[in-house]
């Protein structure tokens, strides 16, 4: 479970964007988006959770939007609960 505020923006296909903004997200994440155990740094946790999030919140499970990028950036809080 993931637990986050942070600036998240995207840009999709020909261009189109959304301007970042500040958002609160609760986010179950899957089984292979735990790297904690597996001895990840920050940063590297950081970019996992972000690819996680874009996965299953922004592109929902891959279902659409496949080409969306999304920016995760100004973290102010994040909790990874196991």
């Amino acid at each position: 479970m993931v637990s986050t505020r942070a600036r998240f923006g995207f840009t999709a296909a020909a261009g189109t964007t959304d301007d970042a903004r500040i958002r609160d997200i609760i986010q179950a994440l899957p089984p292979e988006f735990a790297a904690r155990e597996q001895g990840a740094g920050e940063d590297q946790l950081r970019q996992i959770v972000a690819y996680g999030l874009a996965q299953m919140c922004f592109r929902v499970d891959n279902s659409r939007t496949h080409r969306l990028a999304v920016e995760f950036t100004v973290v102010e809080r994040l909790d990874i609960e196991l």
